[in-house]
């Protein structure tokens, strides 16, 4: 308030001149709050003094929010995300109507008068004196401008909308001062650009270019006369003059915008008239928010993007920063999803698993050896309707998926056998394998031992399967009792291990149980995690971390820093290749046939949990890995016999049946087009068996493939699998640990392959 003289306060003038505006902040405030002005003036100004001195001299300004856009990797659009819908526009980009329009209703005098208009005051309050009560208020278009910035800051917060709209002096005095410090900063034309950005039009649109296209699905540089009178007259209630819901209200209010600008000059009363007689003219485009409107089924994969933004500390420091980021939008966020993969997905999802089905099935794409998701889907919609789900079936509990994921049975075979080579067991182990057996006791584990005390029991699917057995073709069938012997003579530790090492974890966050059983698939996982970590194999031994985001790009084109892929090595490449030798019987002569793909080589392995409540099939080429589960959405899970999936009826569901044929369509389509690529594969000699066609080192090497796998020949000819294992299942989990059954990762059921 000007220069203090040396002895510290305000000159005689100085003292005069603040006294006199604050007697006009006190009728401003009035005014303002719509209150009768008769013996009230004297009551406000006292004290408004020193509160107008205490407000800080800068208004934090933050930016506005609007609308993020999540693209696939080509560049095409899956879904709009928003708190707020709004675009952010120039000026020169917004018609001269709705600028003219604007001040007209809101604020004729815009242009003549600082961040106060005293004549406004003045008027408000004579006309509040004569009313006896609420009549109107004085505030500018840039008191209104600073009202707005206070609502935004103040984001979803209920309370601090409400607090940032109460009538109150505090409230009204902490405006008039920040009104006057963003007059002198920005000027006239900044304040009305910033307004008609940031104010609310009803119908969730913010801001007058979310407002055009949502009312007429134009642009805001091409509102017509009778369009911008009607955005205009919304400003000072949505509600009240909503055109969508209120027509004849809103036609009133329109035409009232239209003669008030007449009366100012910005138009001709004739072209006044004329516009007045004009239909609203609607051409109302329906809110699209949230990946609720996420094309080809993507709206899981959307919902993954949100939950990866929230969480990763690359975009904030807290939750709550990352969260505020992600509200405030503005963002262009290209991901890693393949169109074309997708679409591959939903089309398998849509011909095999019906929405009302009474179970589901989810379905995640991986690329090797660059952790990039291309697809992910499921057969219950993202959504709220009777068989919609939220839920994301593929992913862990903390990403937005089912609180312990799923049993994944057999398919936890190949990490066994995995972590067996890496210790040193030939590709062709052999265990006596007997249709039954006790759990062995006790099992060394990474913190002691595990002891059978209760004499838990197994046996394999059919009292024919008696060992001995090799590694292939235990893999082949799916024995039981070979793996648990396996994990027996290793131990459990270097299993959980090697599963970690392949990014293999519980869906529900807890570590994975040291128990003889989890050979067996007893532990909650998501399909995810399943595609990831088979990707290691098609990627030879090397794991990466998945990831769902390329690029993205934040208001003004400034890229942001985005999570990268991890890749670490897992196994060594020789037992990778082992496991692809091996995993590649499985889909050509084990229980995966169903599964396998024409003209392109590929393996993979079955599986089917405790009373057939899940069924899967994770498996991959050189270049793609893919996971399918089916079973019940539900905590209590589907038995599934005796059940019609997909108009299907099935006595039993096993993991070649429905997942196989799942997983095959999918990765079908994805593929189309792409490179065909040959394993690298390693001779497996048996010394116990007589020689085969596969025992010769084929030199497969990675790259293109010009005419099929050696000719298709399958590397297992003389293996007959019983035909109730053939597409079905092939080993079973009687028992457990004695511990709590499924609490503690142990079956008191069935474990098929």
């Amino acid at each position: 308030m000007g220069n203090k003289r040396s002895g510290g306060g305000l000159s005689p003038a100085q003292q005069a001149a603040k006294f006199l505006g604050v007697s006009v902040l006190a009728g401003a405030v009035l005014a303002g709050l719509a209150l009768p002005a008769v013996g009230a003036i004297g009551l406000a100004a006292k004290g408004t003094v020193e509160q107008f001195d205490e407000i800080p001299a800068n208004l934090k300004r933050p930016p506005l929010s609007e609308r993020t856009t999540i693209l696939d990797a080509k560049g095409g659009e899956i879904a709009k995300v928003y708190s707020r819908d709004r675009t952010i526009v120039d000026l020169k980009d917004i018609s001269p109507y709705m600028r003219k329009a604007i001040v007209a209703i809101e604020d004729a005098r815009f242009y003549e008068h600082g961040a106060i208009d005293p004549k406004g005051v003045l008027r408000a309050l004579n006309n509040n004196a004569q009313d006896g009560g609420v009549s109107q208020g004085a505030s500018t278009l840039t008191q209104q401008y600073v009202k707005n910035v206070f609502v935004e800051e103040a984001g979803n917060d209920e309370k601090a909308v409400a607090e940032a709209q109460k009538k109150s002096i505090g409230r009204k005095i902490k405006e008039l001062k920040y009104a006057i410090q963003v007059e002198k900063e920005l000027g006239k034309q900044r304040i009305l650009q910033n307004y008609l950005n940031i104010t609310f039009f009803g119908q969730q649109a913010y801001g007058v270019e979310a407002a055009s296209q949502r009312y007429f699905s134009k642009h805001a540089k091409d509102l017509k006369l009778e369009e911008a009178a009607l955005l205009a007259g919304l400003v000072q209630s949505p509600s009240s003059y909503d055109p969508v819901n209120n027509a004849e209200v809103a036609k009133a209010r329109r035409n009232t915008v239209l003669q008030r600008m007449a009366d100012v000059k910005d138009v001709t009363q004739a072209q006044a008239d004329a516009a007045k007689k004009k239909p609203l003219g609607l051409k109302v485009s329906s809110p699209k928010n949230g990946c609720i409107t996420a094309v080809s089924g993507a709206g899981f994969f959307c919902d993954y993007v949100r939950e990866v933004f929230l969480n990763d500390p690359v975009f904030g420091k807290t939750r709550e920063a990352r969260s505020q980021r992600w509200n405030r939008g503005g963002l262009t966020i290209r991901t890693t999803l393949d169109p074309k993969a997708q679409q591959s997905v939903q089309n398998s999802i849509k011909s095999h698993v019906y929405k009302d089905d009474p179970v589901a099935t989810a379905v995640t794409l991986v690329e090797p050896g660059t952790g990039k998701v291309v697809a992910m889907g499921q057969s219950r919609p993202y959504g709220f309707g009777p068989n919609d789900l939220t839920i994301n079936l593929s992913a862990d509990h903390a990403m937005g998926g089912s609180n312990y994921g799923f049993q994944v049975g057999s398919t936890f075979k190949p990490i066994t056998a995995a972590a067996a080579l890496e210790q040193g067991k030939k590709p062709y182990q052999r265990y006596s394998s007997p249709y039954e057996m006790d759990y062995p006791s006790p099992v060394s584990t990474c913190n002691g031992s595990w002891s059978n005390n209760e004499g838990a029991s197994l046996t394999n699917e059919d009292p024919k399967e008696k060992g001995p057995y090799g590694l292939r073709e235990a893999l082949a069938k799916s024995i039981n009792t070979y793996f648990v012997q396996m994990i027996s003579d290793i131990g459990v530790c270097p299993v959980t291990e090697m599963a970690a090492k392949m990014g293999v974890h519980r869906a529900d966050g807890k570590k994975l149980n040291q128990v003889p059983a989890i050979t067996l698939g007893t532990d909650g996982f998501s399909p995810l995690t399943m595609a990831n970590a088979y990707a290691t194999f098609a990627n030879r031994g090397i794991y990466c971390t998945p990831v769902f985001i390329e690029s993205i790009t934040g208001p003004g084109g400034k890229d942001l820093e985005v999570p990268k892929s991890s890749c670490t090595r897992a196994m060594s490449e020789k037992t990778a290749d082992t496991m692809n030798t091996l995993l590649r019987g499985v889909v050509e002569d084990g229980t995966g046939q169903k599964a396998g793909l024409e003209n392109r080589p590929s393996a993979g392995k079955t599986g089917t949990t405790d009373e057939r409540k899940a069924a899967w099939f994770v498996g991959y080429t050189p270049n793609l890995a893919g996971a399918v589960w089916v079973g019940g959405s539900g905590s209590k899970g589907v038995k599934m016999e005796n059940i019609r999936i997909g108009g299907i009826l099935h006595d039993k569901v096993y993991g070649a049946d429905t997942p196989g044929p799942i997983w095959k369509d999918a990765m079908s389509g994805a593929l189309e087009g792409k490179p065909v690529e040959n394993f690298v594969t390693v001779p497996i000699k048996d010394p116990n068996e007589k020689p085969r066609d596969d025992d010769k080192d084929h030199g497969d090497k990675p790259g293109r493939d010009n005419g099929g796998n050696n000719g298709g020949d399958s590397p297992w000819p003389d293996i007959t699998l019983p035909p109730d294992v053939i597409g079905g299942g092939d080993g079973g989990n009687r028992g457990g640990n004695g511990n709590g059954g499924n609490g503690n990762g142990n079956s008191n059921g069935w474990n098929f392959p």
